[in-house]
C-alpha cells in the first residue's frame, strides 16, 4: 500500500500529508510511543527513498496506545483481531 500512496503523491506533485502511527494496548505504554514512532519514521524514510520530496511530509508522528479505534484498553478481553485494528498507520492529507 505505500507502494500506491508514492504513486499518487507522484500524480498529485503538490500533495502534502502528515503521517500518524498507532499501536494497540498490549505492552508498556513507553515501548508502544516508541514502536509506533519508529513506525512512522520508517514509512516517511520509505516514501522518501522512492523520490518524494522530504518537505510534502509535514510530520510523522507515533501515537502509541493513545489513538485506540476500539475499547482494547487493556480494561476488557479483546480478540486479535479487535487488537489488530488499532495497529495501523494513518495518511492524512494536508494540502493538494
Amino acid at each position: 500500500e505505500l507502494d500506491r500512496l508514492v504513486a499518487v503523491m507522484k500524480e498529485n506533485p503538490t500533495m502534502v500529508i502528515k503521517i500518524e502511527s498507532h499501536t494497540d494496548s498490549r505492552g508498556k505504554a513507553v515501548y508502544n510511543k516508541y514502536l509506533s514512532d519508529r513506525r512512522a519514521k520508517s514509512t516517511r524514510d520509505y516514501i522518501i527513498s522512492k523520490g518524494i520530496d522530504p518537505k510534502r511530509i509535514e510530520s510523522a508522528i507515533g501515537y502509541g496506545e493513545e489513538r485506540l479505534l476500539n475499547g482494547c484498553d487493556g480494561s476488557i478481553r479483546c480478540t486479535s483481531d479487535q487488537h489488530q485494528l488499532n495497529r495501523r498507520s494513518e495518511f492524512i492529507i494536508v494540502n493538494m
